[in-house]
């Protein structure tokens, strides 16, 4: 039985996709993801009034770290030597943290999976260090928003 998806052997069980065969090539992706919490919220955060400190600037932090411990989080994916990440976070209107991350590497595999990470635990970052003034703060719109290198070639969406 196969599902014509790659991380499934022909029985449908999961399995580790072999890159093996895939040529070294230069590969980079972003990902999106906001945070949507009261203006008061964003304005202590701004401010940098926060109780636990610069939120912006620990969320970057943990983003990257994030990044480089992907393939520990995500059963299948590939350990990757990672040659850059960036994780940009930056208010928008009155409401939103918006975050961005970057990232790239030379190899047999795409680093989709760790631009995600890298967004969705610096969105996690940000709702924690200011979960106390704001418990009903929103993550919303985590997705890759391009990608290049590979196979597959480039791709990229709003």
């Amino acid at each position: 039985m196969s599902s014509g998806l790659t991380h499934f052997d022909a029985s449908g069980a999961a399995a580790m996709v072999d890159v093996s065969a895939k040529a070294e090539t230069s590969r980079s992706a972003t990902a999106r993801a906001s945070v949507v919490m009261l203006p008061a919220t964003l304005a202590l955060i701004v401010a940098g009034d926060a109780k636990k400190g610069d939120v912006l600037g620990v969320a970057r932090l943990a983003g990257i770290m994030a990044a480089k411990r992907t393939a520990d989080l995500i059963p299948l994916c590939h350990p990757l030597p990672i040659s850059a990440v960036a994780v940009d976070l930056r208010a928008v209107g009155e409401t939103t943290v918006e975050i961005e991350a970057t990232v790239r590497t030379t190899g047999r595999t795409g680093v989709e999976m760790e631009a995600l990470t890298a967004a969705s635990v610096a969105a996690l970052t940000v709702y924690d260090m200011v979960k106390a003034v704001d418990r009903g703060m929103r993550i919303e719109g985590l997705r890759v928003t391009a990608k290049s290198g590979g196979k597959s070639g480039d791709f990229q969406q709003d």
